[in-house]
């Protein structure tokens, strides 16, 4: 498969909740949540403040045929929670890796929610990856405790641009071979 197309995206099920492709309908919290600069200061991509239209044009990328990112809502109405309690993502890679990244809204902090989530992508593999990698900004432990919990292990520091920070911010980079 190219690193510009991509194949329809499938849900992920699991008791507590589903990681299923985005829609239009999800801006309004994923605006909401993703506005707060406790989540955009953790991510590379959310800028603070968010500018009008970026979460719709956020959407038509995730939802767009020629894509090199698939995006899921952390879906809980299953279980009568709200349509988006996060966001979880994996951007394609040669050499048939990827790139996992994800935010989880501040209710659902503490929760086990994040290390639901990326247990789950991980398992389905829907991008048949035998590799992936995900990078964390080294101020949020939290986020690489999820990380190594679901299997992934430190491979080195670096950093990343911050939008939210306006600045480049110190990460670490962790693995997970999946064949």
């Amino acid at each position: 498969m190219s690193l510009d197309t991509a194949e329809a995206q499938t849900t992920v099920t699991t008791d507590r909740f589903d990681l299923r492709p985005l829609c239009k309908s999800d801006a309004g919290l994923i605006a909401h949540y993703s506005s707060d600069p406790r989540v955009a200061s953790m991510t590379q991509a959310i800028p603070h403040p968010l500018p009008p239209g970026t979460t719709e044009a956020f959407i038509a990328r995730a939802t767009a045929p020629l894509r090199n990112e698939d995006v899921w809502a952390m879906d809980g109405t299953k279980v009568d929670g709200p349509e988006v309690m996060g966001v979880i993502s994996l951007v394609r890679m040669d050499r048939n890796q990827s790139e996992i990244g994800y935010w989880v809204a501040p209710p659902f902090w503490n929760t086990g929610l994040a290390s639901d989530a990326v247990r789950a992508l991980v398992e389905a593999n829907p991008l048949g990856n035998e590799t992936m990698f995900a990078c964390v900004f080294q101020d949020n432990q939290a986020s690489a405790k999820v990380l190594t919990n679901c299997g992934f292990e430190y491979i080195g520091d670096a950093e990343a641009y911050c939008l939210a920070r306006n600045a480049n911010v110190p990460t670490w980079t962790y693995i997970k071979k999946m064949r």
